[in-house]
């Protein structure tokens, strides 16, 4: 395990003791390895016998039908097409305490589906994710009020991109296609991440 890992486990562990639910955001650009971190954190916090759970962003894209009708639908994953209220509203409540149910994105289908992941009470930890929980533009400003700590995976836009396209391969698309997904949306949308969020209590540079 890194030192920065660890440094970062320790410091959500000692702020954690305080018995108040604990939320953690992980921000940064698509393809930047945030689910990777969310969820090895989670593992190694069940590891040292603490009760945690990973809330992905993802959830709260809105459906392709109301974005085709609006003519995103090439730009879904940029800010504007996701619903932040809910999303707001949703870290609220996880912050609140208690049983609490989220979306979660099935990115085989491209739609999002309704309280298909519980947050238990018993849950003291959770870790949000996603690539605007810090990004200083519009409603998305206010969300990094809710967080108790903050992280930010960046990688470098080389690496980013390299990443995209292994991705977009592996889900089955042409290569016109992965063409226009990567540089017509996923690396403005890492670029708006990188030079648009507010700075993190930790940063990675990979993950």
């Amino acid at each position: 395990m890194s030192l920065a890992l660890e440094d970062l486990l320790s410091e959500i562990e000692r702020r954690a003791q305080s018995g108040a639910r604990l939320l953690v955001g992980v921000s940064g650009p698509p393809g930047a390895g945030k689910s990777t971190l969310a969820d090895r954190l989670h593992e190694i916090l069940a590891e040292r016998g603490h009760r945690s759970a990973v809330l992905p962003m993802d959830g709260f894209h809105l459906d392709n039908e109301i974005l085709e009708a609006r003519g995103d639908l090439a730009r879904k994953g940029a800010p504007h097409t996701f619903d932040v209220r809910g999303l707001t509203d949703l870290l609220r409540a996880v912050k609140a305490g208690g049983e609490v149910f989220t979306p979660v994105f099935d990115r085989s289908r491209e739609l999002a589906i309704s309280a298909a992941r519980c947050i238990a009470a018993e849950d003291r930890i959770v870790i949000a994710e996603g690539n605007y929980l810090l990004l200083q533009q519009g409603r998305w400003a206010g969300l990094i009020d809710l967080f108790d700590l903050t992280v930010m995976v960046a990688p470098p836009i080389e690496e980013l991109e390299r990443r995209l396209r292994a991705r977009w391969t592996h889900y089955g698309l042409t290569p016109a296609q992965i063409e226009a997904k990567v540089e017509s949306n996923d690396l403005p949308n890492g670029r708006l991440v990188l030079e648009r969020s507010h700075v993190a209590d930790f940063t990675f540079d990979v993950f």
